[in-house]
């Protein structure tokens, strides 16, 4: 299983945060999408290591269209030396309408067009292709000498690898069919990807005549751990507001659902319209952190991580929530890995 860690979103942090994540041991560094640009990072954390992979997890497609994050995506692969790879995400409606003020509208198929135009573009640039892509949502026919990328750019590496968040099963289903790995979102359970997500990314493969071989899922990733029981139950505590948080999003109700939790969305909805985001978090027993988390000593994550999910996925991404110590946390991704 790869073990993938983080790039500090602040610029001045990215550099020494991306060295750490190599030196520890990381098969890959992530960045995501919140209160800063998740490129930039990521051009200083390839300019500054050599081995560990890099990518968005997730960069915002919607907020984007497909030339922009195709220009993007080649010049990361191309500076990083072939160790970029582009994870999109879609949100949800009101971020994109009333935050990026951008259009929204059937979101599954519109990203599928997205990626599928995404590939076009650079099919164009790498093979001289003609650019014809016609699409429902996108339209991209206009291709000239003065604004293609040198193919020796990407000499020897090819094109980054897509990998896609996603909740529900028809934009899990466009992973399958698209892309080249699936980002469990952290609101995920064992059971909701035994039962709900691996069926939709096999369907979408079916649909793309390919099975699941070198396809790489990212699993979830909530870890609660310390040295001491009040750093543990600070953890928990942190924890559970974020389970809470996302639970309060109608769109991620199926998961509560498959566990008979469903009721609790709308009392978690209606507390994040009040701002009562402790309540929120109190709401969350240790029923449902320990279904969403695993929670224990630092020498209890990987045995089980494993037992979760070490036939289900291929890699899993967190930041290292024990750096007190870095060597005893170094052991754990070491035990993730073999």
């Amino acid at each position: 299983m790869k073990v993938d860690g983080g790039v500090a979103l602040d610029l001045a942090k990215s550099v020494e945060s991306a060295k750490e994540a190599e030196a520890a041991g990381y098969s890959g560094a992530w960045t995501a999408e919140t209160n800063h640009d998740p490129f930039f990072p990521l051009l200083l954390a390839a300019e500054h290591t050599k081995k560990i992979e890099l990518g968005t997890s997730i960069a915002v497609a919607f907020a984007r269209n497909p030339m922009i994050l195709a220009n993007i995506g080649w010049d990361l692969q191309s500076y990083s030396k072939g160790r970029f790879i582009l994870g999109l995400g879609s949100q949800i409606k009101p971020h994109i309408t009333k935050r990026f003020s951008m259009e929204w509208s059937h979101p599954a198929a519109r990203m599928r067009e997205m990626i599928l135009a995404i590939r076009a573009i650079w099919d164009t640039w790498e093979n001289g292709t003609p650019l014809n892509f016609r699409g429902d949502f996108y339209t991209h026919t206009l291709m000239t000498p003065f604004f293609t990328p040198d193919r020796a750019d990407l000499a020897g590496f090819g094109t980054p690898k897509i990998f896609l968040a996603g909740v529900g099963e028809l934009m899990t289903e466009v992973a399958g069919e698209v892309c080249d790995g699936f980002i469990c979102h952290g609101f995920t359970t064992e059971k909701y990807l035994r039962e709900v997500t691996l069926p939709a990314l096999q369907r979408g493969r079916a649909k793309a005549g390919k099975s699941m071989d070198g396809f790489e899922i990212v699993g979830p990733s909530f870890i609660v751990t310390g040295n001491t029981e009040p750093e543990m139950q600070q953890a928990a505590a942190g924890t559970r507001q974020q389970i809470a948080f996302y639970g309060s999003t109608p769109a991620y109700k199926g998961v509560l659902d498959i566990h008979g939790w469903g009721g609790l969305q709308e009392e978690l909805n209606s507390l994040s319209k009040q701002g009562k985001w402790v309540e929120m978090g109190n709401l969350i027993n240790d029923e449902i952190l320990n279904t969403f988390a695993v929670v224990g000593s630092p020498e209890q994550v990987a045995p089980e991580l494993k037992r979760r999910y070490d036939d289900v996925i291929q890699r899993i991404s967190f930041y290292a929530p024990y750096k007190s110590d870095p060597e005893r946390w170094r052991r754990v991704i070491s035990d993730l890995q073999g």
